[in-house]
């Protein structure tokens, strides 16, 4: 007798099971939709920083809104999709709606005001849906969290008051840095955390914080307090993080730390060019300190994340391979490069590092598009 699958028998009795089955598709549908936009975004600002570094790309006149496509349209969108999922709601999608929306308008040279709205809306939104979450789950980690959504509105409405991305930037940098900060302080405490440790951490979110705050009335003085934070942070995180230990693993688990001690070295690059006044605007050193945090940082952890993020927002299943590596290297190898090219005053390094940063992000894409179809391929190949 022909077995029935447990799916339709139990819709027999009910249909819940089928409602739930549908909801889920509609949300991963969902899920998938606005990850495409978050992605138009990326494409749009990697375009408008190819286009800073006078290489001849589509997009160019969108070269002005590099940072604002890249941290608070794409970042933005992506990290309140994978907080939409968290907290469940259909409003907590409103998010990173508004946020892709928010990037294509610049993209598409519509008044910018329209954009600024639209990401503040964003922000608020997820600053809602971090409330939710600490109702849910009141720990540190969870403020952390929230403290980040509001420095990423806090950045949007500094953006839109004083009409420039340079003032916003500080915040949209607190936004990327304490959400990963709250997200690897949540896996310590499967290791023995002592409390003096967690009381060092606070504080040095609060300097990373009060920094950024200061920065709009004094900016050296500001900057330099909240580069010392992003130093410190990344020290404690060195010392702290379950990576230390996960890095003599193998597979995913390796890699995983791999990428984030990386990332914790640049960070630590980035304090260190802070304090030299790198992030004061004008100076020359400023795209080696924001690129050692967007993509030494960042982007190291977003490519060590893929293979857990992806799955768990999309529901497709990405099968983690050796090949992961390839634009983990080329990364670090290039941004090597654009800072030494920086440093050095060398424009051409600096270009040519620039370039190769975005080869490693299309590798990156690629190695996640074809490992999706191969965990699609391989999940058709046990069906049958």
């Amino acid at each position: 007798m022909e077995r029935v699958p447990r799916a339709f028998s139990r819709s027999i009795d009910g249909g819940a099971p089928d409602r739930r089955l549908a909801m889920t598709g509609l949300r991963s549908a969902c899920s998938l939709s606005l990850l495409a936009l978050g992605m138009i975004c990326l494409v749009g600002g990697v375009s408008a920083g190819l286009a800073r570094l006078a290489w001849d790309v589509p997009l160019a006149t969108a070269a002005g809104w590099h940072g604002a496509l890249m941290i608070s349209a794409f970042f933005g969108a992506v990290i309140s999709l994978e907080r939409a999922v968290a907290v469940g709601r259909g409003w907590a999608y409103l998010a990173p709606a508004c946020a892709g929306l928010g990037g294509v308008l610049l993209l598409a040279g519509v008044p910018h005001a329209s954009a600024q709205i639209l990401l503040s809306a964003a922000a608020a939104i997820l600053v809602i849906g971090s409330a939710v979450v600490i109702g849910r789950l009141a720990a540190l980690f969870t403020f952390v969290l929230a403290t980040g959504a509001l420095c990423w509105l806090i950045g949007n409405l500094v953006w839109t008051a004083e009409d420039a991305v340079t003032a916003a930037v500080p915040w949209w940098l607190c936004f990327l840095i304490l959400t990963v900060a709250a997200e690897r302080l949540e896996l310590t405490r499967f290791l023995p955390t002592p409390v003096t440790a967690r009381r060092l951490f606070v504080a040095i979110v609060g300097a990373i914080f009060a920094g950024a705050a200061l920065g709009l009335w004094v900016d050296d003085l500001g900057l330099r307090l909240f580069s010392f934070g992003l130093a410190a942070l990344a020290v404690w995180l060195m010392r702290y993080d379950i990576a230390r230990i996960n890095v003599r693993q193998k597979g995913l688990t390796r890699f995983i730390a791999v990428c984030l001690l990386l990332g914790y070295c640049w960070l630590v690059a980035a304090g260190l060019l802070g304090l030299k006044g790198a992030f004061l605007a004008g100076h020359p050193w400023r795209d080696a300190a924001l690129h050692a945090i967007g993509l030494g940082f960042v982007f190291s952890m977003v490519l060590g994340h893929a293979p857990v993020i992806v799955p768990a927002v999309t529901r497709l299943k990405l099968p983690y391979h050796a090949v992961f590596y390839l634009p983990l290297l080329l990364l670090h190898a290039s941004l090597t490069l654009r800072v030494v090219g920086v440093v050095c005053e060398n424009f051409a390094l600096r270009r040519y590092g620039g370039l190769a940063n975005a080869c490693a992000l299309l590798i990156f894409i690629s190695v996640v598009v074809s490992g999706i179809v191969r965990g699609r391929l391989q999940k058709g190949v046990r069906a049958v």
